[in-house]
């Protein structure tokens, strides 16, 4: 892949997330009644595995809308902070802020690399740094990113994540594979970037969108493990789990829980969660 190819993947990306904005606000995206209503609600596996946020000062990196930022809040967390790259997801993320009566939350435009340059007297001001589902595959330094966390975090304080699992990226609906599941598509082993031209939205399968291209960079749990521990931070927990946050193929099958997962048998883990501390 050419090196121009790939070079404006910020840019790329940005606009992609601009767009998918609108499409998640309309009638066949985001649901958020619950979060209007004081009831926001964490997926299945963050909330049996984040623990009690009540009273804690939570930054949330990569929030998009700012649904789980307002569930945290909901759940009892003193402050929370959100950052994301796109002005538009932040403008609705703080008009549902403003509609659930949060008036203290608080929303940064930043890429979340860029994240101690932007919240420079936040360092060390949090109990918990929170972020899920979709969110590396979009960064192309996890150093920055760890440093980013390690900056934000307290002494003692906690990082929280929950993710695709890197082997999950291996596979996709396009590559050979018997009826019904995925086949081999992405080598572990090629970390990318790869470059994807997909018209369509996760959330609303009848979405077209224009801003289609986008730049993904694949990360092997060595590396997120790696870049953690290069940050100071201590592994606490891994959890692996047969069934993550969204439709990732065409033969998953959904939950008791609105989870996705395997049609028959858990053959591969398809979602990682870690906790990590800061010493």
């Amino acid at each position: 892949m050419a090196a121009s190819s790939t070079s404006d993947w910020r840019r790329l990306n940005q606009a992609n997330w601009d767009e998918r904005t609108g499409v998640h606000l309309g009638p066949r995206g985001y649901d958020l009644a619950r979060v209007r209503a004081g009831q926001g609600r964490l997926d299945a596996i963050v909330a049996s595995e984040i623990g009690d946020v009540a009273g804690l000062a939570v930054l949330h990196l990569q929030c998009h809308l700012g649904d789980d930022s307002i569930a945290l809040a909901q759940r009892g967390a003193a402050r929370v902070v959100g950052v994301d790259f796109s002005p538009p997801a932040l403008d609705a993320a703080r008009r549902l802020a403003a509609e659930c009566g949060l008036t203290t939350m608080r929303f940064v435009l930043a890429d979340v690399l860029e994240t101690p340059a932007a919240i420079p007297e936040e360092q060390g001001a949090f109990d918990l740094v929170f972020t899920s589902w979709g969110t590396i595959s979009w960064l192309p330094d996890l150093d920055a990113w760890a440093a980013a966390i390690a900056f934000a975090l307290r002494p003692g304080g906690a990082f929280y994540f929950a993710d695709m699992h890197p082997i999950a990226w291996v596979f996709d609906d396009e590559g050979p594979a018997a009826p019904g599941l995925p086949g081999w598509r992405y080598p572990y082993f090629e970390p990318g970037p790869i470059a994807f031209d997909n018209p369509s939205d996760y959330m609303d399968t009848e979405a077209t969108l224009t801003n289609r291209r986008t730049i993904e960079f694949p990360h092997s749990l060595a590396a997120i493990l790696g870049a953690l521990r290069g940050a100071g931070l201590q592994l606490d927990w891994l959890h692996e789990h047969p069934r993550m946050a969204w439709k990732q193929f065409v033969g998953s099958v959904q939950d008791a829980e609105g989870m996705w997962t395997w049609p028959d048998r858990p053959w591969l883990p398809l979602a990682l969660s870690l906790r990590a501390v800061k010493p």
